[in-house]
């Protein structure tokens, strides 16, 4: 069994890889920017890059591009692929997915797999909690994190939760063909989230409240208007509401999921000046 992992520069792809060479499964890593020796050019909006990376290959571990998905699902039918494990989104499960920016993507790359003859399991995780480094700036330059919703809730899930998520699917038939909801062990708002932060890091991390139209002035540039739309319409959604929690983890690893405070100790450094 061979293994292909896309979007190996990824923080998903990056802790997938030594688990797989741990199970001496043999696996090829593939990236858009191949960086490393042995990673193969794997453009997933490239159909031109699909043939070479695919030879040979029976498992796919794929991050959800949709742009030539149907492309990428005709080429790995052809080459004899079985088993296609998709990092999705839990952002699917929601009302009106197909006409959100969060979700649209997602959605369709979801569809389009299974439509095909490829077995199909569906990683789908929450928020990510490596999305707190996009406060890594402002707290380095002494500046408030400045937020439109400080008691929206969320669900962090640590990214090695997901990688081993992703091992456990990909080396255990009997986990594959299903559709798995992944979160951290807890709901927390962001509040909460830069409170747990600043004890990592030993002093206060400060934030500001600030309205909508003022953050989405501010990202404006770099977030594209409909999407930083879609994040207020979502941040909007979960304004001290708490999330639901699954145990996914735990069932696919043997171990409960990764506290937000275990990821804010793996990447203080990240945070400090």
């Amino acid at each position: 069994m061979s293994i292909l992992v896309t979007g190996a520069r990824g923080a998903v792809a990056r802790g997938l890889a030594p688990l797989l060479a741990a199970r001496d499964i043999p696996h090829r890593l593939a990236s858009r920017a191949p960086d490393t020796p042995g990673t193969v050019h794997c453009d997933l909006g490239d159909p031109s890059t699909f043939p070479a990376a695919l030879a040979g290959i029976r498992s796919v571990f794929l991050y959800a591009e949709a742009s030539a998905i149907e492309a990428f699902v005709n080429e790995a039918v052809s080459a004899g692929v079985e088993h296609v494990v998709l990092l999705s989104s839990s952002s699917v499960l929601g009302p009106g997915a197909a006409d959100s920016p969060l979700a649209a993507a997602h959605l369709a790359v979801e569809e389009t797999l299974k439509a095909s003859p490829l077995r199909t399991t569906l990683l789908r995780p929450g928020a990510f909690a490596r999305n707190a480094l996009g406060w890594a700036r402002s707290l380095k330059s002494g500046r408030p994190i400045r937020l439109p919703y400080p008691g929206s809730h969320g669900d962090p899930v640590h990214e090695a939760d997901l990688a081993e998520a992703a091992s456990a699917v990909l080396s255990d038939p009997a986990l594959g063909g299903r559709a798995y909801h992944l979160t951290g062990p807890q709901s927390l708002t962001f509040a909460t989230q830069l409170a747990i932060l600043g004890g990592v890091l030993g002093a206060p991390v400060p934030f500001e409240s600030v309205t909508p139209q003022e953050w989405k002035s501010e990202v404006d540039g770099y977030i594209p208007g409909p999407y930083a739309d879609a994040l207020l319409d979502y941040w909007a959604a979960g304004d001290g509401l708490p999330v639901q929690i699954t145990d996914t983890v735990e069932h696919l690893t043997g171990h409960p999921a990764r506290s937000f405070d275990t990821w804010a100790r793996d990447h203080a450094d990240a945070f400090r000046g």
